[in-house]
């Protein structure tokens, strides 16, 4: 039997391909098991051919991917991709993507939901639909207008690879019928949003003081230039204006942005239906209720992602990638949604506005210099590139950074608002954990952290670096054990106060305390359990360095005490040496510097003989014990592959992965004064023996790196944690001796 669902562009019956020499064998195979109807390696072929750098054959590869898409029951994917399309210069492509998505709408509308209730389990595998009857002799013709240009048009359209979740079992407990929602107290986050606002100004202002007063100072320096005496300016109501204009304009601002850099595009509202029609209706209700007119917008990636960017409810946009879409159901994509109609209920989308205008051109910049320094071929023009990446890198975190208190505490009330908005919170619960899943599957997959990822976490639901571990852990170890630390540990908010986001365990906890409340059945068997005991003296040690600071600060004000008694007693002159507050920085820099040689043995203790340590199976046990802090370290010999970014992009190590048989694990490495780092054995299986940590992030700090072949790199983190500190000690009996 025919199913006409994909129009004939041409009056030829066989399939024209206008392709390169380099993949016409490839993309002839690939369109060749589509007419077979071998769907299963048609599948595997035109989703590598998608990621062509040639846009030619990308789309090609996408037509192909529609067919199979929707001949092996995964409507949604075949949606998305024909959206893609539609989104394309060339009209016959619109054409045929346009009447491919109205065939698609007609063939079943409530698919997703019939078999969401068919499974028991609540997880769609959208790669194992099957079609009970494929009949089908279909042909898919590129356009006779086509040429073997790569500059062709057809580069507006992003090609995506689908990602395939770990099978894990979902209870799918239900929702409520009937709630009483929880009145929010708006003035802390109110408060928080304003103070966030303040911070990320006073920050911009110093990095720009910096580099104005750096310029001129060159130029000073240089013969024959003069400095500009522009740059002498106080910029400080420029900047204030400027700030002020930005947040007024970011939804235009950002769509141009994220459209040229991340190629976001829009999202019918057909198609938000086909995913989920829970989400158009409460879409729809939140536009009622708010007066709004909130545009949904398509991220073209695996990886499942979601965020907001505006300010009033009437001009503001939500951005959807395509992972989200195919990897969450129907409640789970409404709950998202709802996340993100908390934020602009709340009005904190518009402080994160302004950042995502700040930071996003400062990470491309990061990006592009980190892509000049790969390319270069003259060492020092190469150092000087990795000079500059660095610091950009930096400029990007300390901006990110002024933010990170507003970006935990809403994420706590758009939980709530998701939560009275819904009456689902077991779905919020599914939605955080498969999004978690989502991000640790896609860096496996593409063996590097996403430059979407890292560029856009601040703005995200959950973050990326907290889902490494545990969306990678997740099915080989029960929820319930994974997220204990978040909620039973009692250091558990003093350890996250340098993290973007709040532990995700800690918000599930909150979440199904509600359920409990509202006597829904639950998502996870999370209770109430009072924290566990951790001795005090072991958080002590793991913060002696920052202890420090305020022990340093206390013994200069007794110094200045004594000394102001002693003088006004005449017993003791020393105001002609310190008449002034400055030696208090001399104090603090060596309270510092004993704190960091307290904590130093403690932890890095001595890696005792191998078979001592721990190893692979281990991993999860020491991973899911909720008493562990970062300085309650095991000691272990991990095989593994490392994953990251290559090159300079890299120089700093923000990007290191070891790969488990059960787990991936962030890794930290100091390699300073060594010609060779863990970053040149990315893609590699090494042996890695370190301190494993567990804390709000686990992470591995590398004692040495060894690969199959035998070469050993060995971390300098202890030694460089030494010579920091005696340099802290020198500097602050400097500032103290002089006076």
């Amino acid at each position: 039997m025919e199913w006409g669902i994909f129009p004939i562009l041409s009056t030829k019956s066989d399939i024209k391909l206008v392709m390169s020499r380099d993949s016409k064998t490839s993309l002839e195979a690939g369109l060749a098991a589509v007419k077979s109807e071998d769907w299963k390696t048609a599948k595997t072929i035109l989703e590598t051919v998608a990621m062509d750098d040639n846009p030619q054959r990308a789309v090609q590869a996408q037509i192909g991917l529609v067919v199979v898409y929707a001949k092996t029951g995964d409507i949604a994917g075949a949606m998305t991709l024909s959206e893609i399309l539609a989104q394309s210069n060339n009209p016959e492509i619109q054409e045929w993507a346009n009447r491919s998505l109205e065939e698609l709408l007609k063939r079943n509308r409530t698919d997703i939901n019939a078999r969401i209730e068919e499974d028991g389990t609540g997880f769609v595998p959208f790669d194992d639909f099957s079609d009970p009857k494929p009949n089908i002799n279909e042909t898919i013709i590129t356009p006779d207008n086509t040429s073997n240009d790569d500059n062709h048009e057809h580069s507006s359209i992003v090609p995506v690879k689908k990602n395939k979740l770990p099978t894990i079992h979902w209870r799918r407990s239900g929702r409520a019928k009937t709630w009483q929602e929880k009145k929010l107290d708006l003035i802390p986050l109110r408060l928080l949003t304003a103070g966030s606002f303040v911070a990320l100004f006073w920050v911009v202002r110093i990095i720009i003081i910096f580099i104005m007063s750096t310029i001129n100072n060159t130029l000073v320096w240089l013969p024959f230039l003069e400095p500009i005496q522009l740059l002498y300016q106080d910029p400080t109501t420029f900047l204030l204006v400027l700030f002020l204009v930005l947040t007024a304009t970011s939804p235009w601002l950002l769509d141009k942005l994220l459209s040229s850099l991340y190629g976001i595009q829009s999202l019918e509202t057909t198609v938000l239906e086909m995913h989920s029609q829970e989400a158009l209706r409460i879409l729809k209700r939140f536009n009622t209720q708010r007066r709004g007119n909130i545009k949904i917008k398509l991220l073209p990636i695996a990886v499942p992602i979601a965020f907001t960017y505006g300010h009033l409810p009437s001009m503001s946009r939500i951005v959807m990638s395509q992972g989200l879409l195919q990897q969450l159901t129907d409640d789970e994509i409404a709950a998202v949604l709802a996340l993100q109609l908390g934020h602009i209920a709340h009005w904190d989308v518009s402080v994160m506005s302004l950042v995502l205008l700040v930071t996003i051109p400062i990470y491309k910049l990061y990006q592009l210099v980190s892509t000049w320094a790969d390319r270069a071929n003259i060492i020092f023009v190469s150092y000087i590139h990795i000079a500059i990446s660095s610091f950009l890198y930096g400029v990007w975190c300390l901006c990110t950074g002024c933010v990170i208190a507003l970006s935990q505490v809403r994420l706590y009330y758009a939980d709530l608002f998701a939560t009275n908005f819904t009456g689902n919170p077991n779905g919020i619960t599914r939605a955080l954990l498969k999004i978690s899943n989502g991000i640790a599957n896609d860096i496996q997959k593409q063996e590097q952290t996403n430059w979407h990822l890292e560029s856009l976490n601040i703005s995200l639901p959950v973050g990326f670096k907290q889902s490494i571990t545990l969306g990678s852990l997740a099915p080989h170890v029960t929820f319930e054990s994974l997220l204990m630390w978040d909620y039973l540990n009692p250091y558990r908010y003093w350890l996250t106060v340098n993290n973007t986001h709040p532990l995700i365990g800690d918000r599930i906890q909150r979440l199904l305390a509600t359920a409990g409340k509202w006597r829904l059945d639950r998502e996870l068997d999370i209770d109430n359990t009072s924290a566990i005991k951790v001795r005090k003296q072991i958080f002590g040690l793991q913060i002696a360095p920052f202890l420090g600071i305020p022990t340093g600060l206390a013994f200069a004000l007794l110094i200045g005490v004594v000394w102001q008694t002693l003088y006004a007693l005449k017993i003791l002159n020393l105001k002609w040496l310190y008449d002034d507050w400055g030696f208090a920085a001399g104090c603090i820099a060596i309270g510092f510097s004993i704190g960091t040689l307290i904590r130093i043995n403690a932890y890095f203790p001595e890696l005792k003989s191998t078979s001592s340590l721990q190893t692979n199976e281990h991993l999860p046990a020491l991973l899911t014990n909720p008493a562990a802090i970062g300085i309650d370290s095991h000691g272990v010999k991990l095989h593994g592959k490392i994953l990251g970014r290559r090159g300079v992009s890299n120089s700093l190590g923000q990007d290191l992965i070891l790969q488990t048989n059960t787990a991936l694990i962030k890794m930290h490495h100091v390699s300073f004064g060594q010609p060779v780092n863990p970053q040149d054995f990315i893609g590699r299986q090494v042996t890695v023996t370190g301190w494993l940590r567990r804390d709000a992030t686990p992470w591995l700090d590398i004692q040495s790196v060894r690969t199959q072949t035998g070469k050993t790199i060995n971390s300098t983190h202890p030694i460089w944690a030494t010579v920091v500190a005696v340099a802290f000690q020198a500097w602050g009996a400097y500032i103290l001796l002089k006076g």
